[in-house]
């Protein structure tokens, strides 16, 4: 399904147990024939991320399902997951949180791995020295990206 939000276009997958790949575009690639099931957890991640976007949602509800990833990089994203909305955590401290102190570097491939980004909140991540880094492969627009979801996020949580 494809979804934009001002400049923001994504494509989201779904397989019958949730959502599993959300990827930043820059147009909309060809459909595919969905079950009722898909359908639905499509339609959900749509309405909350519509919500997010406004500012009216802070935690995601629907259902992911990842179909690739380490056991550590399920660690790491579970760890994302518990960064509240609007805070940001360093690689290090997503590393002890998952229980692997020394693992900033893996942190950060963990990070470029996530497949459902926004709803799995890797954004949340900056670099030790409170400097952004890394996100949708260090790219120019991808950091303006994430700058964009912390400015998002922060401004919203003041109100």
């Amino acid at each position: 399904m494809f979804i934009t939000f001002g400049a923001i276009k994504l494509w989201l997958q779904a397989d019958e147990i949730g959502i599993t790949q959300i990827d930043f575009v820059n147009e909309k690639p060809e459909e595919t024939p969905l079950s009722t099931q898909q359908l639905t957890h499509l339609t959900l991640a749509k309405e909350e991320l519509s919500a997010y976007f406004s500012g009216d949602l802070v935690d995601f509800t629907v259902p992911i399902h990842f179909l690739k990833g380490t056991k550590f990089q399920r660690r790491v994203w579970d760890a994302l997951t518990r960064i509240p909305y609007g805070e940001i955590k360093s690689y290090q401290d997503i590393a002890v949180m998952a229980n692997s102190p020394r693992a900033q570097q893996a942190v950060g491939q963990a990070n470029r791995m996530n497949p459902i980004p926004i709803i799995i909140p890797c954004h949340r991540v900056i670099g030790k020295n409170g400097k952004l880094v890394g996100y949708s492969g260090n790219s120019e627009e991808g950091l303006k990206t994430k700058q964009f979801l912390l400015d998002l996020e922060q401004k919203n949580k003041e109100l």
